[in-house]
């Protein structure tokens, strides 16, 4: 770790239930070690609760954040549609935090990430739209591992995704294609208006997306680069890019 200031990501907390019942904002720490190693920063929480806090109050403190996965999914009334068998679980909280954080840091010219839940959430934020059906479609790609499959099992789930020539991650990876972990049930129905395709499954189906606003760099991935981030390379290259976007630098090999 230097031992000189870091850059400060806000990274979004999510609301859980622990210990018999009890409230908590929480962020699963896979997310917060590969960021802080990988992207050499340091990082504060953001409690999703916007009815005692505005975004604006800390976005002008913070050098970038990252929206992370979750359970949870988007409430598809924040994208247009009043399903009434969409399925959750739902988190009201973290969806109103993360719409007016991703305003207030773009507003502000600073980078904003996202990871699964987080590239959701940024496709809606610029009037894209989801579907909810990706995870065992059978003209699908599988983008999930099968409903009986273990926690760790979820997560040896890959497929390989293909990277648009000249786009952030192609420049940064320097080849055509990556193999990818792919947990989600949701993806990408109507991209979200000035986003730019920055990878494809090979049904189709957008996996990461890119931005600039403001001067602010955007760039979300549907796939998983925090899990077991020490063990490969590939996805430490995505924290590597953040840490250099929370430094002022161009996105770029």
């Amino acid at each position: 770790m230097s031992e000189t200031l870091r850059p400060v990501l806000g990274v979004i907390a999510c609301n859980r239930v622990v210990d018999d019942g009890q409230p908590a904002q929480a962020v699963m720490t896979r997310y917060l070690d590969a960021a802080m190693a990988y992207a050499d920063a340091a990082a504060l929480l953001i409690p999703a609760l916007p009815e005692l806090m505005h975004a604006r109050e800390v976005a002008g403190r913070l050098d970038g954040i990252l929206l992370t996965g979750t359970p949870s999914n988007l409430n598809p009334q924040r994208y247009g549609e009043m399903a009434d068998d969409a399925p959750g679980p739902f988190d009201p909280g973290r969806d109103e935090m993360t719409s007016r954080l991703i305003d207030a840091m773009l507003d502000l010219g600073k980078p904003v990430f996202g990871i699964c839940r987080g590239f959701q959430e940024l496709n809606v934020a610029f009037g894209g739209t989801l579907r909810r059906d990706v995870g065992e479609h059978p003209e699908l790609t599988p983008h999930h591992a099968p409903s009986n499959y273990g926690f760790d099992q979820f997560f040896d789930h890959t497929h390989p995704v293909r990277l648009t020539p000249g786009g952030v991650l192609h420049r940064a990876y320097k080849r055509d294609a990556l193999d990818v972990i792919s947990v989600h049930y949701q993806g990408v129905a109507k991209l979200g208006e000035g986003l730019r395709v920055e990878a494809v499954a090979p049904d189709g189906v957008i996996e990461a997306v890119s931005a600039q606003v403001n001067g602010a760099p955007v760039l979300a991935v549907q796939w998983h680069p925090e899990w077991r981030a020490h063990e490969d390379a590939d996805r430490q290259k995505f924290f590597q890019l953040m840490g250099k976007a929370l430094r002022g630098e161009t996105l770029s090999a």
